[in-house]
């Protein structure tokens, strides 16, 4: 007798059917465990390598990151401090390059693993792995994760809250509770963009019938208690500073021009979401087609999570979606749960942009879909046979090769043609190492402090032997933690690479009004036939602070 996957299948397809349930497909149905920690094996080993290669010198977000951690404060002018305080140790314990790529795949995968943990007792082992095959598919946890920052970090305490609260709605045990409010709290050191988390969580529990009813319990006040704990030593620095990120955020906001904006931002931010999607939902459209007249749908089972029939802890052959059970282990409550971490953190962007008419950032969705393949699987409802898991897995792989080959061409392919700038064939290290050298033969010293942007002053931060701190862009203001006492006492490079190289930038001069302007030089990029030109100056001892010292 013919399997039931069999029957009504499409012309060509029996042949496929057939490769699908030997060998490979065999091995990952009867082992998605191990399937899972292969897949994030790979990508970690991929997305580690590929920038430590074709970076020639460090993104702009790995150099504004150690800039400033090292300076190990409670708080800066732009974001909190969790991200730069992890490349900071990454620095201080490995000190190569490939430790801050390797640092933002150990992010992404522990957000994959989080996110298979959340799906496994709604869906099985079988499909929580293709929950985070689709979720692979999305851009922000490969190609652009390799730039680790505040976007990247707040990925696994995403995945944490939302594996927490789950459980936490569904067990009502303590512990679920307590690590609910330690990955909000944990999430809030690393972006302020939790707050659109945190709000559709709280609206969820108030209006939904069945959350409501822990409102009644301590879990809830206990989570919230954890969290503001977490985040007290952060909230205290934001008083006591007077809020000094908000200004950077009101600086960096496209503000609204009119009614249209109201209209247009929030729309703008839903269409580029949806184009970045493409790869995830091809990834999942097996789920959803071909649709075989003879194969009903699964219908969730109405029990609930208690009581369901558990698989084992590898997804062997137990799997109901490997099996075709009408069994998934979720009820209307799990999905509606499902469906609120998926939705309500980009209805909360939406709502906020409509009302505010302000622009939105296509980065912000980095963390918004991190349980859209579970909510796909759950949406199916649909026997996870030999030929849709082949399916499934052949487009993950196709999509995963295609971006490592846009890599690999934007970064090596095309700066042979296109001459375009990148970041990240700046010659850093060149311009420190000369720097260094003109500074000491004038001075007879090693630099100590740099005036300059976040970007010229952190690579010769960065890349310069004697390690100098960096006046952000010659504003106290920004770099507080800079006593300008030592500054002048011990002198300063000043150094721009934009504008006049003869005239020292108008906000350098605040502090550098004295600085004396230096012969400027040329450098040339890493790769690439583009040419930078550097002006710098010199901001000799002030013998008056250097005695007082």
């Amino acid at each position: 007798m013919k399997r039931p996957m069999e029957r009504g299948m499409e012309p060509g397809a029996p042949a496929f059917a057939a490769a699908a349930r030997s060998g490979l497909i065999a091995r990952i149905t009867a082992y998605p465990g191990r399937t899972l920690a292969a897949v994030l094996a790979l990508h970690a080993a991929l997305w580690t390598a590929l920038p430590a290669l074709l970076y020639p010198n460090l993104p702009l977000d790995l150099i504004e990151a150690l800039m400033y951690g090292r300076e190990w404060q409670l708080g800066y002018d732009k974001l909190p401090p969790l991200p730069w305080w992890l490349v900071e140790i990454a620095y201080l314990t490995i000190g190569h390059d490939f430790a801050y790529y390797l640092l933002a795949e150990l992010a992404v995968i522990a957000a994959l693993a989080l996110v298979y943990a959340a799906a496994r007792p709604l869906v099985g082992p079988l499909g929580a792995l293709v929950s985070v095959l689709i979720v692979d598919g999305l851009h922000y946890l490969n190609y652009t994760a390799a730039k680790f920052n505040h976007d990247v970090i707040q990925l696994p305490f995403w995945a944490l809250a939302g594996f927490s609260l789950h459980r936490a709605l569904r067990q009502r045990r303590l512990t679920d509770w307590l690590l609910l409010g330690l990955a909000l709290g944990l999430s809030l050191w690393a972006k302020y963009f939790v707050v659109v988390l945190a709000a559709p969580m709280v609206v969820f529990a108030l209006v939904d019938r069945d959350a409501r009813k822990v409102l009644a319990t301590p879990g809830p006040y206990i989570a919230a208690a954890v969290a503001l704990i977490v985040v007290a030593p952060h909230l205290i620095w934001l008083v006591k500073t007077d809020f000094l990120p908000l200004g950077y955020a009101e600086h960096r906001a496209v503000l609204s021009r009119g009614w249209y904006d109201h209209i247009w931002h929030p729309l703008q931010f839903a269409i580029g979401q949806l184009f970045f999607l493409i790869p995830s939902l091809l990834i999942a459209g097996p789920l959803f087609w071909p649709r075989r007249a003879n194969q009903s749908p699964l219908i969730p089972a109405q029990a609930g999570i208690q009581g369901q029939n558990r698989v084992a802890a590898d997804g062997g052959s137990g799997s109901p979606l490997s099996r075709g059970r009408a069994d998934y282990g979720a009820d209307a409550f799990d999905y509606r749960i499902v469906t609120w971490l998926t939705f309500g953190p980009l209805a909360t962007v939406l709502i906020m942009a409509a009302v505010s008419g302000r622009g939105t950032v296509a980065m912000w969705g980095y963390p918004l879909w991190l349980f859209l393949g579970t909510w796909l699987v759950l949406t199916a409802r649909r026997v996870l046979d030999d030929l849709r898991l082949a399916r499934i897995l052949g487009t993950w792989a196709i999509v995963f090769v295609c971006l490592a080959i846009a890599f690999f061409v934007n970064y090596d392919v095309l700066p042979r043609f296109d001459h375009r700038y990148r970041a990240v064939f700046f010659p850093g290290g060149k311009l420190a190492r000369e720097l260094s050298q003109r500074y000491r033969a004038v001075t007879g010293e090693p630099i100590a402090y740099v005036i300059g942007t976040m970007w010229d002053g952190g690579n010769v931060a960065h890349y310069a032997r004697s390690q100098p701190r960096v006046l952000v862009d010659g504003s106290p203001a920004r770099a507080p933690w800079i006593n300008l006492a030592d500054l002048k006492g011990r002198g300063a490079l000043v150094v721009w690479t934009s504008g006049d190289p003869n005239v020292i930038p108008a906000p350098l001069r605040t502090i550098a009004a004295d600085a004396k302007v230096q012969p400027p030089f040329t450098l040339k990029d890493r790769r690439g036939d583009l040419t930078v030109q550097v002006g710098w100056a010199i901001l000799q001892k002030q013998r008056s602070y250097a005695n007082a010292d």
